[in-house]
Parts: C-alpha cells; sequence; structure tokens
C-alpha cells in the first residue's frame, strides 16, 4: 500500500468537471501526482493527462521538478516544477492557463493476476482540500473513510475478458471519480 496525492487543474468554468459529469464521450482531467507524504518537499511527482475517447482512457505522463506543498502553494512553484525539458511548451502553457481545482489524498493497494493481464486497485481513506494560488490554508477539507473505491484495469485488447472477470465480483460495477466526488465534497 501507498498514499497517493494527486492536484487537479480545471478551466475557469469548470469544463472538465462537466465534461465528467455529463459523461462527454471525449473528456480530459490533468492532474500533477506523487506518492508519499501529501505536505512538505516533493521530490518526485508527475504531471498526467487522462484522456478519454469512448470506453477507452489513456495517459500522457511528464516527470516534473521538485516543489513544495504547503500554505504558501503558488503559481511560481507549478511554473518552476514545469519547467523541465521533457515538458513541451504548449503543455505548460496549457497547465498555466488552468486553475487548481481540487487537492486529494487516499491510500492504494494493488493485485495483479496471475497471468498479469489484469490489475486491481483499492483505494481506501480519501481525503479532499480545496486548493488555490495563493490562499490555501486547506481549512476546507473532507474526509471520506467510508467509501473504498475498487478498480479492474487492462488492456483494451482483454476486453471479452474483463467482463468475466467482474462477473465474478460479488457487487455491481459503478462508474466513480474521485475528481467529482472530491469537488461536490469541497467546492460545488
Amino acid at each position: 500500500p501507498r498514499n497517493i496525492n494527486n492536484i487537479y487543474f480545471d478551466t475557469l468554468g469548470m469544463n472538465h468537471y462537466y465534461d465528467n459529469l455529463e459523461g462527454a464521450p471525449e473528456r480530459l482531467k490533468v492532474r500533477i501526482r506523487w506518492y508519499g507524504e501529501l505536505m512538505g518537499n516533493i521530490n518526485q511527482s508527475t504531471l498526467e493527462y487522462k484522456i478519454k475517447k469512448g470506453l477507452l482512457g489513456k495517459k500522457k505522463s511528464y516527470s516534473l521538478n521538485p516543489f513544495v506543498m504547503d500554505t504558501s502553494f503558488d503559481k511560481l512553484q507549478i511554473e518552476k516544477a514545469l519547467h523541465v525539458d521533457k515538458v513541451p511548451m504548449y503543455v505548460r502553457d496549457e497547465v498555466l492557463s488552468l486553475k487548481p481545482s481540487l487537492l486529494n489524498s487516499y491510500k492504494r493497494k494493488y493485485f495483479l493476476s496471475a497471468d498479469k493481464k489484469f490489475r486491481i486497485t483499492i483505494d481506501y481513506k480519501l481525503s479532499y482540500y480545496e486548493i488555490n494560488y495563493g490562499s490555501s490554508h486547506f481549512i476546507n477539507k473532507s474526509f471520506d473513510y467510508q467509501t473504498t473505491v475498487l478498480e479492474l484495469k487492462y488492456d483494451a485488447a482483454h476486453e471479452p475478458e474483463a467482463k468475466m472477470v467482474s462477473d465474478k465480483f460479488p457487487f455491481s460495477i459503478t462508474k466513480s471519480s474521485k475528481y467529482l466526488q472530491g469537488l461536490e465534497r469541497i467546492v460545488l
């Protein structure tokens, strides 16, 4: 098990949130992810673009420079984190045009099938924090220790087998987004 932390970014009009809420066929989530402690010096983090087209999803990932996550969080820290040769200039500009919309943290356990075709992740002890440039004191927060999210992950080529795997679960499959849940608990 390990701790996962994310800063999500959205447009001023919260387009990413509404696209996800409405189930738009093409949607995007932009986040910075790191593992370990939520606060302090973040030495290894990744900018991730989660791109959904229909039922298929993919990620584009870029390693970032270190930054500090504390009550002095500001846009300059994100600019410095993004100033890496591997992050294309158009990606930097796009991320900097967005605003931080949610900070979340949770614990995750990982499981792998014997044939290595399927992964299951179990997320629990979810926490959500309102985050803004220049005024993040993390006072507006919500802890959800009742919810557990189980996710089945696999390559698209294994879709037919995935149905057989998911049919073995003793509960119904539902759609879940920690981003949507967090915004609805904290911000909206």
